[in-house]
């Protein structure tokens, strides 16, 4: 599946891109708090022109968090997004777990529209990832095959904001919820997105220890990342990272530029641009050109 019109294959995946859909397109306070802080420039841009443009595949999603926003996200508005994109996009769902039942249902019928995993904020949607309510959402991405990214670390919602807009940043350390979850669902694989930073020494025990966790780079300009986290990155446990940008929040034209300045190893550089992430999603390797590493825009 060739990005149509691009005369050639891809060169790297982005796993963490981010598209409003229903209700939340317009910018709430905690969101636009988050535009401040990044002071992003792409949110108006059409993401799939914006990867099919630069050869990259890219993974989209939104977050649903009705039960706490009383916002209305759709699914339907990512798969759809999906299919305009002829091969260049690849869609998550999210649902909000508090729905129980509700939230496996909307689950199964995400995988049906050919939505390729799950993605939870438990900070925006106030929930422990280990909590038993939320098992049985666990157990159908485990029984569909699909992968589940969590939020992990500070988040830029509500950044700034008097008491952060309420929100509790306890949610997003890795232990014991995340661990707790790759411990008692070894067949389902998750993704820790944004590196668990203040906690992101935990996230490296938790992803070195349990083979079913990964770790998206994303949120993070590649010259602010940990050294900690570069040096597992480049030695210790070279198959677990992916890169993510966090589009439209920063550009992953940035990204790609700095992490092409790290002193990575030539051989770790395409492991985290595309071979993680085709092992992740199941994906062909082949589909990407061997300089797939090169961090000049395409």
């Amino acid at each position: 599946m060739a990005v149509e019109g691009s005369g050639s294959e891809f060169r790297a995946i982005d796993v963490h891109a981010h598209w409003r859909t229903g209700e939340r397109r317009q910018a709430s306070g905690g969101a636009a708090d988050a535009d401040r802080l990044f002071k992003s420039d792409l949110r108006r841009q059409d993401p799939v022109a914006y990867y099919r443009d630069r050869r990259m595949l890219a993974v989209v999603f939104d977050v649903d968090t009705e039960t706490r926003s009383g916002e209305r996200m759709r699914n339907e508005e990512i798969a759809e997004l999906v299919a305009r994109s002829r091969g260049a996009l690849l869609g998550f769902a999210s649902v909000d777990p508090w729905k129980g039942r509700a939230a496996v249902g909307e689950l199964e019928r995400c995988h049906a529209l050919g939505l390729r995993g799950l993605k939870v904020q438990p900070i925006t949607q106030e929930l422990w990832l280990n909590d038993q309510r939320f098992y049985p959402l666990w157990e159908a991405c485990q029984s569909l095959g699909m992968p589940l990214m969590v939020h992990t670390g500070t988040t830029g919602i509500g950044a700034g904001s008097p008491g952060g807009r309420g929100l509790h940043l306890r949610y997003g350390r890795p232990v014991p919820a995340l661990d707790d979850v790759a411990a008692d669902f070894p067949e389902l694989t998750l993704i820790a997105a944004h590196f668990a930073w203040p906690w992101h020494l935990e996230l490296l025990a938790v992803a070195r220890h349990k083979g079913n966790v990964y770790v998206d780079l994303s949120g993070w300009a590649p010259r602010y990342i940990p050294v900690e986290v570069l040096q597992y990155l480049n030695s210790v446990i070279p198959d677990k990272f992916l890169f993510g940008s966090d589009y439209p929040l920063l550009s992953p034209d940035r990204w790609l530029e700095e992490f092409g300045r790290l002193e990575i190893k030539d051989e770790v550089r395409p492991k985290v641009l595309y071979r993680n992430a085709c092992e992740v999603l199941g994906l062909d390797p082949g589909r990407f050109e061997p300089g797939g590493d090169s961090a000049a825009p395409g």
